[in-house]
């Protein structure tokens, strides 16, 4: 195999995790950033949920996120080679609940729907449920567990990324790349988020995704509250709660289009409102923090990954999957940089796709 000097364009899990891959395989590697481990990463949940997280009509994602749950194991026992700094990697799995009656029949519709596409869902009595998890309200309706649905979390891990990209002979250079042919490398592979959309020209059609996030501290009386992910419907309003063993619980699962960069008071107030229903012990957590951060979301929601020139490679618009999808970014984008035909089929990511139906409207 040729070697190759390879400039990644973006220092978030996408282009931390491609860079990692690339420099074990003995490449040459520069990372651009002017401001690393800042972006749509340092907001995320973090949950590697290919079965909880499917949306309806996305059938073509599925294989997407599956694979890439499928070779999560392998991403960590690389970063693990290079550093022993922690990721925050956990398998315990996840459950989802349902607050009333007709959150459980949504619940009911998607877990029909999960299984008829090949997913492994468990159904639970509520009692069952708060036998895992006491913490839970014992007003549920009705819940489910995935035990294939795990998590990281995505600040220690793209701190771990960073520390084995330094240790497997990355070079970091602060910088903003405004013009890729005044990048000095064989290939560039741009995993920039948001700021591909510049790079190659408005080719793709990224915009911005915001997602208000909660971060709360666990008291030491109630640790640990929760040991599972938990997911749940309230009043049709999804609710995650992803427990770290740091003390700390992460609330999400706001999305919104508006152009307004900063976390909203009625974002926090529905998380933390709907966390309670879910938990009642949140009332007694800690206020840690609130963020949002914008996800480069594309017209149809599936991610742009794929070549565009002999020269560069496009690995962006991963949307709320970033973190999930991390894995299957990093092996299909060094596959290309490397000329070889990638693990799983990507011809769903085509990045010229939106670019086509633009010409021809």
């Amino acid at each position: 195999m040729t070697k190759r000097s390879v400039a990644v364009i973006g220092a978030g899990i996408i282009g931390l995790a491609t860079a990692l891959t690339l420099a074990h395989r003995g490449h040459n590697v520069k990372v651009f950033d002017f401001a690393p481990l800042s972006g749509a990463s340092h907001h995320a949940g973090g949950m590697l949920a290919p079965t909880a997280e499917v949306v309806y009509k996305q059938e073509p994602l599925f294989p997407l996120m599956a694979q890439a749950a499928a070779w999560y194991p392998e991403l960590i026992r690389l970063t693990e080679k290079y550093t022993h700094a922690p990721t925050g990697y956990r398998t315990e799995g996840t459950l989802v609940v349902a607050r009333d009656r007709a959150d459980r029949t949504h619940l009911e519709q998607l877990r029909a729907y999960q299984h008829a596409h090949g997913m492994q869902v468990e159904q639970l009595t509520t009692r069952a449920a708060r036998k895992l998890e006491p913490a839970l309200s014992p007003a549920l309706a009705g819940a489910v567990r995935i035990e294939g649905d795990h998590q990281v979390q995505p600040r220690l891990f793209t701190r771990a990324l960073y520390r084995a990209c330094e240790s497997a002979g990355v070079d970091f250079i602060e910088e903003r790349v405004t013009d890729l042919d005044a990048v000095d490398a064989d290939q560039v592979i741009v995993c920039a988020g948001l700021g591909a959309r510049e790079l190659t020209g408005g080719l793709l059609d990224l915009r911005p995704v915001y997602g208000d996030v909660v971060q709360l501290w666990v008291p030491q009386h109630q640790y640990p509250l929760i040991n599972h992910v938990v997911r749940g419907f309230v009043e049709n309003r999804p609710i995650y709660l992803i427990p770290r063993a740091d003390r700390t619980l992460t609330l999400g699962a706001t999305s919104r289009e508006d152009d307004r960069p900063d976390p909203q008071v009625s974002g926090v107030h529905q998380l933390l409102r709907d966390a309670i229903e879910i938990v009642p012990g949140v009332e007694d957590c800690d206020f840690v923090e609130a963020t949002a951060g914008a996800r480069p979301g594309t017209p149809d929601d599936l991610p742009y990954l794929g070549r565009i020139s002999e020269r560069v490679v496009v690995s962006s618009g991963y949307f709320r999957h970033g973190i999930l999808l991390a894995s299957l970014a990093a092996r299909c984008g060094a596959e290309l940089v490397e000329n070889r035909t990638p693990s799983i089929d990507l011809s769903a990511c085509a990045p010229e796709r939106h670019a086509t139906d633009r010409r021809t409207q």
